[in-house]
């Protein structure tokens, strides 16, 4: 049931653009600051500190700490806005909070539990508090998957919530809700029924909702590209990116030919184009997933002669250990239109970054990407645009540095933090920090290339992306926060 707020917030309001690099972001006052870190990955999504004040290039459980705070476990990323510190969690493994920390302190100012009927099924390496809060100073955006969107005031007052599934998709939620201006985006792709949708944010009505049926599970936040003076929501999904209208959702237009899953978000660079990553397994030049047309394989498989294929009449490979994907609608059997639909997302599906030029519309595939980039991409860290560089984390801590005018690889090498990477890098003050999911940091100097100038080691996994305000660095790993900094005064 949909709950309407008890008041009315204020407009938004026009600022003078704050300069950040070579470009702007627009804040206005009295909901956002340049200290703001409003959602994943920070201002616009693009993962860079607003701040000019100098980040320390050495931080660790016991260097640099302003404060450490425990908190039950999560994936979400902190967000920062005004006095608060806001995140989400699994407290006692059954009960979905959003939390509100002291910025200064670190210390619990209010925590709410969000109603729902049953924890969705996930990712072995997921978790129910995936998605990172939006917030603006007037409303606090969580989303718990099946449980919906809730919106809470900076007191921690339920203003509205809007139920939402369940979502048939066994890995779960993972896509991070975004305000914007007077409206707060959710875009959510699963097996069946995907949606991409814009919602007021002061009374929780639905202003429009965009069937994306087309395209199965992923995991891109979308970005917003202001493009001539009218805003797009871009997201990049299976075999193609879209880009639609803020007010309208109507699709603007599109760019084919990237990968079966996306889990990486988008970003603008400085330069105003768009930088767009993305790969899953099975589409390497070398790796490729074939599977045989579906009558020779019913022809042999289909042991009941029902005219589907369940799970046990499958011989082992691709088929068999994508089985819940390609069952979208979960009745237990593949169909004919099941098996030729993903059949034909692993033949065309293709792992690739790609660097887009503002401006296009319908299909752009062939006049507006600028540059394409096939080689070590990550499958969840997003990129980070620094300056004119494009920097990427692999598992294996293999890192890749772009050129974002040419898409030539500057310098390619492995890192001493191996293992796997969640956390996307994010990068000011000159440095780009890297944190692995083993809870491995590495700080590096934005060098031609790059340098190595810390690593530490937090002794404990870490999935969430750090937040760079105002000289503070919020880091979470998986039982704690922690704010490091220069100095302890204010």
């Amino acid at each position: 049931m949909l709950q309407l707020p008890g008041s009315v917030c204020r407009p938004w309001r026009s600022l003078t653009p704050l300069s950040l690099c070579t470009w702007a972001i627009c804040l206005a006052p009295g909901l956002l600051t340049a200290d703001d870190w409003p959602q994943f990955r920070g201002p616009a999504g693009r993962g860079l500190a607003v701040s000019n004040r100098a980040l320390p290039s050495e931080l660790s459980p016991t260097q640099n700490v302003i404060w450490r705070r425990e908190l039950p476990p999560g994936h979400s990323s902190p967000v920062v806005v005004g006095d608060r510190v806001y995140l989400t969690g699994i407290r006692d493994k059954q009960k979905l909070v959003t939390l509100a920390l002291d910025r200064a302190s670190g210390q619990v100012v209010w925590e709410r539990e969000a109603e729902f009927e049953k924890l969705e099924e996930i990712h072995p390496t997921g978790s129910h508090a995936t998605p990172t809060v939006a917030a603006d100073g007037e409303r606090v955006v969580s989303f718990f998957g099946s449980a919906g969107l809730f919106c809470h005031d900076p007191q921690g007052h339920l203003l509205w919530q809007i139920p939402l599934g369940p979502f048939k998709n066994d890995f779960g939620s993972g896509t991070s809700p975004l305000i914007v201006d007077d409206r707060v985006i959710l875009c959510q792709d699963h097996d069946t029924d995907s949606f991409l949708m814009s919602v007021d944010k002061q009374t929780g009505r639905i202003v429009w909702r965009i069937d994306r049926g087309e395209f199965p599970r992923n995991y891109c936040t979308p970005t917003i590209w202001t493009v001539n003076g009218r805003k797009q929501i871009v997201v990049a999904a299976t075999l193609r990116i879209v880009a639609y209208d803020f007010e309208t959702g109507e699709e603007v237009w599109t760019v084919r030919g990237v990968a079966r899953i996306v889990n990486m978000s988008p970003c603008v660079g400085a330069d105003g184009n768009l930088y767009v990553a993305t790969w899953s397994p099975g589409a390497e030049a070398n790796d490729r997933i074939n599977t045989p047309p579906y009558d020779e394989l019913a022809a042999e498989s289909d042991q009941d002669k029902n005219g589907t294929l369940a799970k046990n009449e499958l011989p082992d490979g691709p088929a068999k250990q994508r089985f819940s994907q390609i069952d979208r609608d979960k009745d237990g059997q593949i169909s004919r239109d099941e098996y030729e639909s993903m059949r034909r997302v692993f033949q065309q599906a293709r792992n690739v970054v790609l660097a887009i030029k503002p401006g296009g519309r319908g299909d752009i595939t062939k006049s507006h990407v600028l540059w394409e980039y096939t080689r070590v991409i990550p499958y969840c860290p997003s990129p980070v645009v620094y300056g004119d560089h494009l920097y990427l984390i692999k598992n294996g801590g293999i890192l890749t540095v772009l050129d974002i005018h040419t898409g030539k690889a500057l310098k390619e090498g492995r890192i001493e933090a191996t293992g796997d990477y969640y956390s996307s890098p994010v990068a000011g003050d000159g440095k780009v920090y890297l944190l692995s999911q083993k809870g491995q940091l590495t700080v590096l100097a934005a060098r031609d290339g790059w340098d190595e100038l810390s690593r530490a080691d937090f002794g404990e996994d870490a999935y969430a992306t750090p937040a760079l305000v105002d000289g503070r660095i919020y880091l979470r790993t998986a039982n704690h926060l922690y704010c490091f900094g220069l100095t302890k005064s204010e």
